[in-house]
């Protein structure tokens, strides 16, 4: 698993028009091929009657399937174009649809990558990018009388809460990089005067966007 990476925020959609032609970016998050050619799939048949529907996607760790489609466009002037946004970008685990009709002007080679490329782009920028950061989720069980004093102190460190459960006793989840688990333990040991219960949980991606 990766330490860190940046993806699309989720399902986005933005529209833009160039030389009479409306150029339709849609993007969304996709974790293996299957997820991106249905959704690429599903666009097409929203956009049925559309001159054309182009696509790129990136998947996986080290972006091993990367695809890019120009469905009619010339070859290398709206998939290709599209991809390189993508890669340019650093995002993984993503998939872009530019649905295009034709406004009865022709843009042209150079025009055609600069039009798909700047429709996904603007597309990417509309939905938002997340950082995914791989954090390991720490669980503290406290008596009730130091939760004031704990919640303050999180929240206004560089540890972000997950949840607090109000059971027999306070069960605190936080997100710890894996790096610092050590130091949070003893962090929270002194907080607490040693009476915490500290242990570790799963590890799970945290999202912050940028």
């Amino acid at each position: 698993m990766l330490a860190s990476y940046l993806t699309v925020k989720g399902y986005g959609v933005h529209e833009i028009t160039i030389q009479k032609s409306r150029f339709i970016c849609y993007v969304n998050r996709a974790t293996t091929e299957e997820e991106a050619q249905q959704f690429i799939s599903d666009i097409k048949k929203k956009h049925w009657d559309a001159t054309h529907n182009c696509s790129a996607y990136l998947i996986g760790e080290q972006d091993h399937i990367q695809k890019a489609n120009d469905d009619g466009e010339p070859s290398g002037t709206a998939g290709v174009p599209m991809l390189e946004v993508l890669k340019k970008r650093k995002l993984k685990d993503t998939v872009a649809v530019v649905t295009r009709y034709y406004g009865g002007i022709k843009l042209g080679a150079g025009g055609l990558i600069r039009a798909y490329g700047g429709s996904t782009s603007e597309g990417l920028n509309a939905t938002g990018i997340v950082e995914r950061k791989l954090m390991r989720v720490m669980h503290t069980n406290i008596d009730y009388t130091w939760l004031g004093k704990l919640e303050n102190e999180l929240r206004s460190s560089i540890y972000k809460v997950k949840d607090i459960h109000y059971l027999d006793a306070v069960e605190i989840e936080t997100y710890v990089e894996e790096g610092m688990k050590e130091g949070f333990t003893s962090w929270m040991t002194d907080l607490t005067n040693g009476q915490g219960h500290i242990s570790e949980g799963n590890v799970t991606y945290l999202e912050e966007e940028i």
